[in-house]
């Protein structure tokens, strides 16, 4: 790929999408940076270079809409001149049993997570052919495996593997790579805020190092990345013993819902 690369990043002003951009930036690459919160935006504005730094905000910055996609990604082909790469990373999570939960909360987890992703892939599809390119998405253990509490969040990471495995097979012959990258616990405010349940032992990794971790899979065109101790034994536990590690998630996230009766003797 070109030394100097043009990447497109959703969801841009949180702590992965920031770490994200500052790696690209460090390595000279061009960022467009897709934020739809003001203050966010203009945080990270001040805090990377002009020069290779282009802050699409507001309405701009806001998956959910297919035409503020469109926009966006023809205001950094008119800024850089080319798209190389487009990280899906922009996403939002629920917490609350399906019983409880509002179900307009629960459509805006798929909006955002999944339908967020297809808006700002299609949009920037034509330049990732043109310049045979990587488009990747941040979703997450629960993109594989069940999580108590977070049906919508499963479902919008689950929807994400189906439509870019999907895509990565009508996609590579015209040599575009698609990436999804799957970590387990980062060390965010998300986190801090009790929104991520711990599935199973094991401490966060930094924002910088799942940033880290997922330059290097996108340099190399891997189809997946797992890459945390955690996430990786999530992956092969739900897939050789499903129902070993549904129990054991289970057992682990219930105390977090008073109303949930777990089946007798789980």
């Amino acid at each position: 790929m070109n030394a100097r690369r043009v990447v497109l990043i959703s969801g841009a002003g949180g702590g992965l999408g920031t770490a994200l951009c500052r790696s690209y930036i460090a390595r000279g690459d061009c960022v467009v940076a897709l934020e739809p919160d003001a203050a966010n935006a203009t945080a990270l504005e001040r805090s990377l270079p002009a020069k290779q730094l282009l802050v699409c905000s507001g309405a701009l910055g806001d998956v959910t809409n297919a035409e503020s996609c469109r926009q966006a990604v023809a205001a950094a082909v008119e800024r850089f001149g080319r798209i190389d790469i487009v990280i899906n990373n922009a996403g939002i999570t629920q917490r609350s049993l399906f019983v409880e939960a509002d179900l307009a909360q629960l459509r805006r987890v798929m909006e955002v997570n999944y339908l967020g992703a297809v808006h700002l892939t299609h949009a920037a599809l034509p330049q990732l052919v043109q310049h045979r390119g990587v488009v990747a998405a941040v979703s997450s253990v629960a993109g594989f495996a069940p999580l108590l509490g977070r049906s919508a969040y499963c479902a919008s990471k689950h929807a994400l593997h189906g439509f870019f495995d999907t895509l990565r097979c009508e996609l590579a012959p015209q040599g575009v790579a698609v990436c999804l990258a799957s970590p387990s616990f980062i060390a965010t405010a998300i986190a801090r805020s009790g929104e991520t349940a711990r599935v199973a032992t094991g401490g966060e990794s930094s924002p910088d190092q799942i940033a880290a971790a997922i330059l290097q899979s996108i340099d190399r065109r891997e189809p997946q990345l797992l890459p945390d101790r955690t996430s990786r034994m999530a992956w092969w536990v739900s897939k050789l013993a499903p129902r070993f590690y549904a129990r054991t998630m289970t057992r682990r996230i219930a105390p977090e819902y008073p109303s949930f009766i777990p089946k007798e003797g789980a």
